[in-house]
């Protein structure tokens, strides 16, 4: 802890409030609440033992802020706003375009429809049925619905004072009521949505008899392919009805969440039980610096619940504030910590999936590591490098006997493609065959950008840069770093592709990485991503230059009035034999536009 920290603690109020985390770069790393800000903020800087994802936040706080809230409900308010702006490294983040999809009936419509949607809206009169999480498509249920019930599945308004000429080929094909031409009531359509409504609440039963009598009228009268169909929507409903959880009534709605630490990583996963079934399962990594397991599990359930409708029962695998939790979703939902039966049962399904979920995770992280910074510092120690190449560039030739030559810029950050970061250059001083010119060509154009801290993708110094070739490739290209002077700041190796020598400036003597091994495997996929977007960029080139129209040269021409002309002549062949009275019959072609055509396209 150092004195600036030191002096701020005991300047602390023991208000509520909101405490920012900062790093040595001022950057906001971590974001909390507390009811008791001194203490809270001081557990933190005490020497006592720590969970290790807490201490490894601790570890690069160099200072913090702190704002003084009204009570502890106002400042998990502004703590939620905090954290959606600023998003921290050790905070819960939970995007909004991540929201699962839920299926709305607009209510407030006379003839109300159905459609998919990821944002709802809490209270608005509208009814709602999901989330849908995994292995279950709403359109596949949206499909089902449509074959067994007559809902209308078009976007236009109709209210009581609108008719339209006609029905729709839904109608003909008896699967709308066609409320547009009002054949139906309102009443009878009413009816049509309860149905629906019956089904989406967990009542199966009426769905799968109305599908099993339209599927053997259409047997009947050989219409074998609405029978197929048909077929498939029992299908959808029998999936769902082995998504029935035992001992639970049908108009049971809840959710359950189960979390599971090792003390650096975790694991929450989200159980959605919606009339009676399992909607799906979800899981969630988590490395958020909470001192307590149980605010780790709050603050993701205040997250969760921002995009998502709350459901009648939250089972949670730890005691939570559930007054503060209810008063921020604003809605009284039966909060169980401590579940019996048929909940005790849900919560340890979620609590096993969490478990094994980490597993995973971690073996991918470990297999993620191998590739990406792990292997990054074993080619430092195998190449002798100076420094960590944390950001490597890769650069590659593409052209056809010297034809449309394109370089590619490839960036790995830690190991890992940082596609954003790519970049690609028309070579444009190199005449003919010469890849040792045209590498230089492009080092010389990206590090003057980095000179100028021009453009983004180059403003960033790389630690290392690759090339691929040889020897000679190498030496020519590091006559670039020695011209800008950055020979001593940026180093330079290159990978031959025969043997898969490694070369470097130090020594003339190539380096054998061992086959296989994580950090030659690094550099093959490092030289690939290159050569394969350079071969993009050159194909993409050639095609262009291939297609490529006389006409685009002409002063005066743009895309319009080309179009017109091979409209009216077929080809540029065609053109070039009309005549000037000819060309100007053609709209936006006046006679001087239309001799400065055929002077152009006259034959030398």
């Amino acid at each position: 802890m150092n004195e600036k920290i030191r002096q701020k603690l005991k300047n602390l109020t023991t208000r509520p409030g909101v405490y920012v985390m900062r790093d040595k770069k001022g950057e906001i790393i971590y974001i909390g609440k507390a009811k008791n800000l001194k203490n809270r903020v001081s557990q933190y800087f005490r020497n006592s033992p720590k969970p290790s994802k807490v201490q490894a936040m601790v570890d690069h706080v160099d200072d913090f802020d702190y704002f003084i809230a009204v009570s502890e409900l106002d400042a998990l308010g502004l703590e939620s706003n905090l954290i959606h702006k600023h998003q921290p490294f050790y905070n819960i983040l939970l995007k909004d375009g991540k929201a699962f999809p839920y299926i709305k009936i607009n209510m407030k419509e006379p003839y109300p429809r159905l459609e998919i949607v990821r944002k709802v809206k809490k209270n608005d009169g509208e009814k709602y049925f999901g989330p849908y999480i995994a292995g279950i498509d709403p359109r596949e249920i949206l499909k089902t619905i449509n074959f067994a019930f007559k809902v209308r599945t078009c976007t236009q308004k109709i209210d009581e004072n609108t008719k339209a000429k006609r029905e729709c080929l839904n109608y003909s094909l008896g699967l709308c009521l066609a409320p547009c031409t009002k054949r139906v009531s309102k009443e009878e359509y009413g009816e049509e949505i309860k149905k629906v409504i019956r089904f989406l609440s967990g009542n199966d039963d009426e769905i799968e008899s109305v599908l099993q009598e339209k599927m053997q009228t259409a047997v009947k009268i050989e219409n074998f392919e609405r029978a197929i169909e048909l077929r498939e929507a029992l299908k959808m409903v029998s999936k769902l009805k082995q998504r029935v959880v035992a001992n639970l009534p049908k108009d049971v709605n809840k959710d359950v969440f189960a979390f599971h630490t090792d003390g650096l990583s975790g694991v929450i996963t989200n159980m959605v039980i919606r009339g009676g079934k399992i909607l799906g399962i979800a899981n969630y990594v988590q490395n958020d610096a909470e001192l307590e397991e149980k605010d780790t599990l709050f603050n993701f359930l205040c997250q969760y619940y921002t995009n998502c409708l709350v459901p009648n029962e939250i089972i949670v695998s730890h005691e939570i504030d559930e007054e503060l939790l209810k008063n921020y979703l604003g809605k009284n939902a039966k909060i169980i910590s401590s579940p019996i039966g048929v909940n005790r049962t849900l919560l340890k399904m979620a609590e096993e999936n969490a478990e094994e979920y980490l597993q995973k995770h971690l073996e991918k992280e470990k297999i993620e590591y191998s590739k990406g910074i792990g292997a990054v510092k074993q080619l430092q120690e195998k190449l002798g490098l100076k420094n960590t190449p944390h950001r490597m560039e890769c650069y590659d030739i593409s052209h056809i006997s010297g034809t449309n030559k394109v370089a590619s810029m490839v960036v790995f950050i830690d190991g890992q493609p940082a596609k954003s970061q790519y970049r690609k250059f028309k070579i444009k001083l190199v005449e003919g065959n010469n890849d040792f010119a045209s590498l230089k060509e492009a080092l010389t154009r990206r590090l003057t950008r980095l000179k100028e801290q021009n453009g983004e993708s180059f403003k960033e110094k790389p630690d290392l840069l690759v090339i691929d070739g040889g020897k000679g490739q190498l030496s020519s290209c590091n006559e670039i770093l020695n011209e800008f002077g950055m020979q001593d700041e940026i180093e330079m190796i290159s990978l031959a592709k025969r043997i898969e020598e490694v070369f470097t400036t130090k020594n003339n003597i190539p380096v054998i990485l061992k086959y296989g091994s994580a950090e030659l495997k690094l550099l093959q996929r490092l030289r690939d991503e290159a050569h394969r977007f350079a071969i993009t960029f050159h194909r993409a080139t050639r095609t262009k230059a291939q297609t490529h129209s006389e006409l685009e040269d002409i002063n005066g021409l743009g895309k319009v009035k080309i179009e017109a002309l091979l409209d009216a002549f077929g080809t540029t062949e065609n053109i070039k034999k009309a005549s000037i009275e000819e060309l100007t019959l053609v709209k936006g072609i006046h006679e001087t536009l239309a001799q400065t055509i055929k002077e152009s396209l006259k034959e030398d």
